[in-house]
């Protein structure tokens, strides 16, 4: 695979941050009791029927979520391209802990729970199909290194009753 570079290779600014990310979903109130009434995000700008916008502390909104395209649609089947998962970053374990009895309470089920070493993250799927991956990352002090002193990320699985005890 060749990849392209206007500039020779140089990387881009380590300020640089993903702003937010726009769904498309079937239902826009099913998409917000999802995430407003379960995650806890804020409303903060609709327009009818056709769109919405949440964030978290009072950003102009950190996801998009729209029927244009998508009104009463399903899922892409397997096997296709797209999105595989949003990720939601939560500031602290205690906060990820509350995350996990929002989703718990509401009863959704998750796909998976894994310790990255640099992370912890919870997997699910939003009303629409959406992967959704709620996380905490560790202090980078405590990121796991290999023999050589750089990163070493790993999958093992997360200690949900641990995780729920946090407070």
């Amino acid at each position: 695979m060749t990849v392209a570079s206007g500039d020779g290779g140089r990387p881009i600014d380590p300020g640089t941050r993903i702003g937010h990310v726009h769904l498309k979903v079937a239902e826009i109130e099913r998409a917000l009791g999802f995430y407003c009434g379960v995650l806890g995000f804020a409303l903060t700008q609709r327009f009818g029927g056709q769109a919405a916008f949440v964030s978290a502390g009072g950003y102009h909104h950190h996801i998009g979520l729209n029927t244009w395209e998508s009104a009463g649609g399903s899922p892409p089947p397997p096997g296709t391209t797209g999105l595989y998962h949003l990720a939601i970053l939560y500031p602290t374990r205690a906060a990820l802990a509350d995350a996990l009895r929002r989703v718990e309470a509401a009863g959704i089920p998750l796909d998976g729970a894994s310790d990255h070493g640099v992370s912890e993250a919870l997997y699910l799927r939003d009303p629409d199909g959406n992967g959704v991956e709620l996380y905490r990352d560790r202090p980078e002090a405590e990121w796991p290194q290999d023999s050589r002193g750089g990163l070493a990320m790993v999958t093992r699985r997360l200690d949900l009753d641990a995780l729920r005890r946090e407070r």
